[in-house]
């Protein structure tokens, strides 16, 4: 099964360097009409069965930390990612961080400021739930929200400056020890349409909408631009993006579950090997215990 996980995921991956144009190099209606959604789910119950496997080496291991970033568009499936990729995994080792909008407290220190608070430890693994692109996405969309003010007078200069800021965290977190996956769910204009309606028509999903998620669907082709924008110049050779073609959600889950499979079969994570005195620690234990 490895090769199947490693092929969806390299289908996902924007290659370091490129000019990424959503429309053309990445279907968001994308699936495998060969898998089907039966024999899909059942992959993805594979996938999620060899998650949980390799998620408990990991654990035990503890030499390196994982950090999936999660950022889509309004109604692309963050929440239903994370349940249904992510139910397979170890709470203990398992930390989601929602990032929503920044208190003014949180507006007065730098942008990377409250997401360096919430990195993993070795051994765990951080799912941010939105992230420090949410800002880069949002300030380019409406730039009248930049912060400090004086920041609004040269926005071109700007956006070059953090995608190098955070092209250099993420190339620091993955030295230190963090491996750094970075999804992007990808939406149709036309299947978030249909999820507002569903949300809207049906009482028990009324909670999900927000009006505030009607007037950014206005800027549709805006946040386009700076989705392509945000993943041409911060996929790279450490922290490359995958984009997921997120409009049928069985095919979104797996190819997420392709890439974190993938991800961790490549760091092989190991049990540690217990030798020397705590081996006869453990021999001294177990005769104890029968002895008993």
């Amino acid at each position: 099964m490895s090769g199947q996980w490693r092929q969806l995921a390299r289908a996902t991956r924007v290659p370091p360097g490129t000019k990424v144009d959503l429309a053309k190099d990445f279907d968001p209606r994308r699936h495998d009409s060969g898998l089907g959604k039966k024999a899909g789910l059942a992959a993805l119950a594979d996938a999620t069965a060899r998650l949980s496997e390799l998620q408990d080496r990991f654990f035990a291991q503890a030499d390196r930390a994982l950090l999936i970033v999660l950022q889509a568009i309004d109604a692309a499936g963050k929440d239903g990612t994370i349940k249904h990729v992510m139910t397979g995994l170890n709470p203990e080792g398992v930390d989601v961080h929602s990032f929503k909008t920044p208190s003014e407290t949180e507006r007065a220190h730098d942008y990377l400021w409250r997401h360096n608070r919430a990195l993993p430890e070795l051994g765990r693994i951080a799912v941010f739930n939105r992230s420090h692109y949410e800002n880069i996405l949002i300030t380019r969309v409406h730039p009248e929200l930049l912060w400090p003010p004086e920041a609004r007078r040269d926005t071109k200069g700007i956006w070059k400056r953090r995608y190098r800021e955070i092209n250099n965290w993420e190339r620091q977190l993955c030295d230190n020890g963090t491996t750094v996956v970075k999804l992007f769910l990808n939406v149709s204009k036309h299947e978030q349409k249909r999820r507002f309606l569903q949300r809207i028509e049906e009482p028990e999903k009324n909670w999900k909408f927000s009006i505030a998620d009607l007037r950014e669907r206005a800027f549709w082709d805006d946040y386009q631009r700076a989705i392509q924008a945000m993943l041409s110049h911060t996929s790279t050779d450490w922290a490359p993006w995958h984009v997921i073609p997120a409009d049928h959600k069985w095919f979104s889950h797996l190819s997420t579950s392709a890439v974190l499979v993938d991800t961790l079969e490549s760091l092989n994570p190991q049990y540690p090997e217990i030798g020397g005195v705590a081996k006869r620690e453990l021999t001294d234990a177990k005769k104890a215990l029968l002895g008993e």
